[in-house]
């Protein structure tokens, strides 16, 4: 259990059991709270809710006929907000009281929508007139992750990002990177410049002296064919670190 679970729940423990009604029609008072609750999102849209009623709301799909609030308080107890219940590991949501397939499959579904949403605002776009959506990108798919993950985002000679693939994942605090497979790769998709992502789980997007290593070989494999690397990105619990603002590129 996270350090969350330390602080004073806005709930009694007793309610946090789920108690479900397998037969029959929801119970009106249930089914009034679903009304009320999609109304308020309808009328005011996310800012009129609280994580853990937009939480509720992902749950109403997977749990038709059960009061999913105890649920919704638990994950957010558990995980601390509603952007890590949605983007946590499916190993750890399994594991979790309640929740099943379903459960798993909506947030996941939440999860994916953020990601094409993002990217579809980056993607075939010039970067440099879309640094913010591009860091906006990166924060969305990266941030809350538990394991680091290394990107890489791929340009033409206009700067536009022709291609954006996951090179490689690893564990809390290191990803193998091969500077080689990543030139090629650009020769590939006939890519003129690139930029590097990757996050910290720990939070904080200070470089490592692994980090600033690697980023030194990528820039030396890549300017040999003629690539350059722009920048090297990295992704922290609540910013990013850039690497040609910070002086190391």
């Amino acid at each position: 259990m996270s350090h969350f679970a330390e602080q004073p729940l806005p709930f009694d423990l007793d309610e946090a059991t789920p108690v479900p009604i397998s037969q029959g029609r929801t119970p009106s008072y249930m089914a009034d709270h679903r009304k009320r609750l999609r109304a308020r999102f309808m009328d005011g849209g996310a800012a009129a809710l609280p994580d853990y009623e937009m939480l509720e709301l992902v749950l109403f799909r997977a749990i038709p006929r059960q009061d999913v609030k105890p649920l919704a308080y638990a994950l957010m107890a558990e995980f601390g907000d509603f952007n890590r219940v949605v983007t946590a590991p499916v190993e750890r949501l399994r594991a979790f009281k309640g929740v099943g397939d379903a459960v798993i499959c909506e947030l996941k579904v939440i999860e994916a929508a953020a990601h094409r949403l993002a990217r579809a605002k980056v993607l075939n776009k010039q970067v440099i007139s879309s640094w913010d959506a591009l860091l906006d990108y990166c924060h969305t798919t990266m941030a809350h992750r538990e394991t680091e993950q290394f990107r890489v985002l791929y340009l033409d000679r206009k700067n536009v990002l022709i291609a954006d693939e996951e090179q490689a994942k690893g564990t809390v605090d290191h990803v193998p990177v091969y500077p080689r497979e990543v030139a090629k790769r650009a020769l590939e998709l006939n890519a003129s410049a690139l930029i590097l992502v990757h996050n910290h789980p720990s939070g904080d997007p200070t470089p490592s002296q692994s980090d600033i290593d690697m980023t030194e070989k990528m820039e030396m494999a890549c300017s040999a064919l003629g690539i350059t690397v722009h920048d090297h990105l990295i992704v922290g619990k609540s910013r990013e670190l850039s690497f040609k603002s910070e002086g190391y590129l």
